[in-house]
């Protein structure tokens, strides 16, 4: 079994050998280009015997595909969580959706309510770490070549098979490692996901509801909806 770290670049190196056709154009892969802010948040926060795992999909414009970092709306991540450090760019960048890493100016919605929600209910990473890990199912980005995002569920049945067989064995391979009572999907596709990739390797999988604007629900106020949602699964926050 891979510790985190090893498997993320394991991982990182076979997404690296996909191929994927129009419409996408673009794919970044935060795992290669922002290796060491990811490995320095699997390395502080990636515990065995954390209780409940966060899963969300793959990375927001302005948040890990800009730190590396699972929802990682930037002032958060550098000033909460301390991890700050220089990004680089992949190979293959768009002119309208450049990697600024720790510079970029734009905040990340669903990122600032997922880490608000933890630094409100936990004031510090270590509280918070203790109770919680946050991961991405996915963590590549694809783009058409107008700069539109494209999630992972729209892609063709051929290629999402592909990506969901390597993305499926990291899961369960974090999952191995951490052990964890609860898999909770930020979103009703992540919950799909780990529901598929791991069957009986975790007692309880369930969902919050997923802090993106395009929520007409998540802009009424996202944290207390989670915090009811968390509490109604039997989970103290």
């Amino acid at each position: 079994m891979r510790d985190p770290m090893a498997s993320s670049r394991h991982l990182s190196d076979l997404l690296e050998k996909l191929t994927f056709q129009d419409p996408v154009a673009y794919v970044y892969n935060p795992l290669a280009y922002a290796r060491a802010a990811h490995e320095m948040y699997l390395a502080r926060y990636a515990k065995p015997g954390v209780p409940v795992v966060m899963l969300g999909m793959n990375p927001g414009p302005f948040g890990m595909t800009q730190t590396g970092v699972p929802f990682g709306e930037i002032s958060m991540v550098r000033d909460w969580m301390g991890i700050t450090t220089n990004i680089d760019k992949p190979a293959h960048e768009h002119p309208k959706r450049p990697i600024e890493g720790f510079a970029c100016p734009r905040s990340e919605v669903s990122g600032k309510r997922l880490w608000g929600f933890a630094k409100n209910r936990f004031e510090t990473p270590e509280r918070f770490f203790k109770q919680f890990f946050v991961a991405n199912y996915c963590p590549l980005v694809f783009m058409e070549e107008g700069g539109k995002n494209i999630t992972p569920d729209k892609l063709p049945a051929h290629e999402r098979a592909s990506l969901e067989a390597l993305c499926d064995e990291a899961l369960r391979e974090l999952i191995a490692y951490i052990k964890p009572e609860w898999v909770i999907g930020v979103g009703a596709f992540a919950e799909k996901r780990a529901r598929l990739a791991l069957g009986n390797m975790v007692p309880n999988i369930g969902r919050i509801t997923h802090p993106s604007p395009a929520s007409p629900a998540a802009n009424r106020g996202w944290e207390p909806i989670i915090v009811r949602e968390l509490e109604a699964l039997g989970i103290a926050v």
